[in-house]
């Protein structure tokens, strides 16, 4: 799914030769700088660095990974993500995908806004009633990456329609080479590149993104546009896993708008959500998975 050769030849095409002290010309071809220009600006020999954008150079220590990515203009998020496709033999198990009780009710705590919990592949594994509400249909079991993808239109439940696509390829590149040998995640990646054009392109960009916090805007069919603050929380010990909140500042139109969606009858927007596409099936019905109170089953993921 993801490896050190293509995320090296993607990020070297990206760069400006001349903001590297680089002279160019109306003659230049090249899309960014050539192999040997790498090499040379890092220190490496010209045959070293074509084995690696060749796969056929293996565990690159740690100076030559750092001084490629002060060469390739990597960030921080993108400097880690180098570092771990380059650490073959140190590869992380794909972790499980149960949710302890002691974290359901933690999520039962949150009552104001919308929450869930997540694994590596954007599955929910649990949700709080009003994250029902807000996606008009069970939640746990839903998939954010294919709802978004392949279920929602631009103009349906995401509001920031492409700017959520950007967050969610970015989400899956990182878990491509920390977790590359997930079947179900590779598995995944090819549904959606061969449901969606979109995201064809995006992938091939091989572009990484850590969602940490930020904006979230909604178009809910009964509320309205809901624009919410996100904040994921990684969870320790829950390899993959992350609580993610959605909150409205106080006094705003977004926190007048949970309390309505909380006022909903969940019939009511699952029934909304039908009409207008955003849920899976005519039978789906209910909030997040559960009722107010929850049953101990709906912990489950399918793992």
């Amino acid at each position: 799914m993801d490896d050190l050769a293509g995320f090296l030849r993607t990020r070297r095409s990206r760069v400006d030769p001349a903001a590297v002290g680089i002279p160019t010309d109306s003659r230049r071809r090249v899309q960014g700088l050539r192999r040997e220009e790498v090499a040379h600006l890092s220190g490496v020999s010209v045959d070293y660095y074509v084995r690696l954008e060749q796969g056929r150079a293996t565990q690159p220590s740690d100076q030559v990974l750092d001084a490629l990515a002060r060469v390739l203009g990597l960030d921080e998020t993108e400097r880690e993500h180098l570092h771990r496709l380059a650490c073959q033999r140190r590869r992380a198990k794909v972790p499980g995908g149960r949710v302890r009780p002691e974290l359901l009710r933690v999520l039962d705590l949150v009552a104001d806004g919308p929450a869930l919990i997540t694994n590596h592949r954007l599955d929910v594994l649990a949700a709080n009633r009003l994250a029902g509400l807000l996606y008009g249909r069970p939640v746990p079991g839903l998939n954010t990456a294919r709802h978004l993808f392949l279920e929602e239109a631009e103009r349906g439940l995401y509001a920031d329609w492409e700017s959520c696509t950007l967050d969610v390829v970015g989400h899956l590149r990182l878990a491509a080479g920390k977790y590359p040998e997930d079947p179900r995640l590779a598995s995944l990646v090819g549904e959606l590149a061969m449901g969606s054009e979109r995201f064809r392109r995006l992938w091939a960009r091989a572009d990484v993104r850590a969602r940490t916090y930020g904006r979230k805007a909604y178009r809910h069919p009964l509320v309205g546009l809901l624009e919410l603050h996100q904040e994921n929380f990684v969870l320790p010990n829950e390899a993959g896993m992350e609580l993610v909140v959605l909150s409205a500042p106080p006094g705003s139109p977004a926190e007048d708008g949970l309390r309505l969606l909380a006022s909903l009858d969940p019939a009511d927007t699952a029934d909304t959500a039908r009409q207008t596409g955003t849920a899976d099936a005519a039978d789906q019905t209910g909030t997040a998975g559960r009722p107010r109170r929850r049953p101990p089953v709906n912990a489950r993921s399918s793992e």
